[in-house]
Formats: C-alpha cells, sequence, structure tokens
C-alpha cells in the first residue's frame, strides 16, 4: 500500500467527512471545524482548497492507495514572514500509528522547497499529541 498526496476532487468529500467525522480527530486540531462533519462542509473545504491562491496555499489529500485518509496543508505567511509557511495535516483514525503522516509530510515538505520559494515550513501540533509531534522528525 503506498501512500502519496495529491489534489482534491470533489469526489472525495465522503471520505473526507468519514475522516473528520471523529471527535478523536478534531479533538487534535484547532477550533472552527464543525461537528458533526458532513458531506457538505468537506465538499465546501475541498472547493475553497481548489479555489485558492496556489502561490500561497498547497492543500493536498493523503491518500492511501488513491482513497483519501487525511489532509495536509502548507498556507504562506504574511508581510516579512512571506518565505515562511505553517504546515497543518491530520490523518483519520483508523489509519493512525502506520507511519502515514510521516510519509505525507517528507511528501509535501519536498514539493514545496522544490516548487516555490518558500525556504522554512513549521507545525504547531498539541503538545499532547505525541504521535503527530514524532510525525515531524
Amino acid at each position: 500500500m503506498e501512500i502519496s498526496i495529491r489534489e482534491w476532487r470533489i469526489n472525495d468529500k465522503a471520505a473526507l467527512a468519514e475522516n473528520l467525522n471523529n471527535l478523536n480527530v478534531l479533538n487534535n486540531l484547532r477550533d472552527g471545524l464543525p461537528y458533526p462533519y458532513t458531506e457538505q462542509d468537506a465538499e465546501e473545504f475541498i472547493r475553497a482548497m481548489l479555489s485558492s491562491d496556489k502561490n500561497n496555499t498547497f492543500a493536498f489529500a493523503i491518500t492511501l492507495d488513491d482513497k483519501v485518509i487525511g489532509s495536509i496543508g502548507v498556507f504562506r505567511q504574511d508581510n516579512i514572514h512571506f518565505h515562511t509557511a505553517e504546515m497543518g495535516y491530520y490523518i483519520g483514525e483508523a489509519y493512525w500509528g502506520n507511519g502515514y503522516a510521516t510519509s505525507a509530510i517528507k511528501q509535501v515538505c519536498r514539493y514545496v522547497f522544490e516548487h516555490t520559494d518558500i525556504i522554512r515550513i513549521f507545525a504547531e501540533p498539541f503538545s499532547h499529541n505525541i504521535a503527530s509531534c514524532r510525525a515531524l522528525h
């Protein structure tokens, strides 16, 4: 089974909603995501990512054999931090503990560093989310 990152597709909305409609996942993300997380919420997110400024937002589906199991994005910062970007990511609970986040992080960093002028990427996982912190090493 192969982990890869790819551009979002509208028909990913069911898998996206399935992964995010889980409090164990949502409780490790920043506030602002609805619960329950519906397919309509997922479609709105996907449309927003597909229409975002491609110079500032790099949003990808994390897939396992082309099935969406999570999300990863890198978001350029403003002003003097223009060459810096913040990364956010999650993996659906059914897929935790397999190194999938680490693989996706490496892939997205390689993509961003090779295709943009961004020179620094940072992430801010919650300290209690040990697995997410480890995925960054």
